[in-house]
């Protein structure tokens, strides 16, 4: 049974920093894509960020470029969000997400967590 286990959140003032970790087990995820997506209240899911298990390719949306920056660890099977300069537009509850095959595409995700949620405070 495949599992992501967000962790992480909280509140933090504007300008301030977090780092979302996500436990993924169950399966292999070797060849596969991790995500991370969010929802703020009254809005639609949107994607974050996204890397290659195998070989670390990342993509970013253009709202976080340049302050979230995503990782992995492959002996831990965890992906990491490590979130700077934090915005009150920021507010979400985040998701990870896993789906199959190397495309960092932000479609397509199979396997979700359960969220987490990040609030920052003006």
């Amino acid at each position: 049974q495949v599992q992501l286990v967000e962790s992480g959140g909280g509140l933090v003032q504007t300008g301030g920093s977090l780092r979302l970790s996500c436990a993924a087990s169950g399966r292999s995820f070797s060849g596969d894509v991790m995500g991370w997506f969010r929802q703020a209240p009254g809005k639609e899911r949107e994607f974050v960020a996204a890397i290659t298990w195998g070989r670390g390719r990342t993509s970013y949306a253009g709202s976080v470029k340049g302050r979230f920056t995503i990782s992995r660890d492959n002996a831990k099977n965890t992906v990491y969000l490590q979130m700077s300069s934090l915005k009150p537009e920021d507010t979400a509850v985040y998701y990870c997400a896993a789906r199959r095959g190397a495309a960092l595409v932000p479609t397509g995700y199979e396997y979700w967590g359960q969220g987490t949620q990040v609030t920052v405070s003006s």
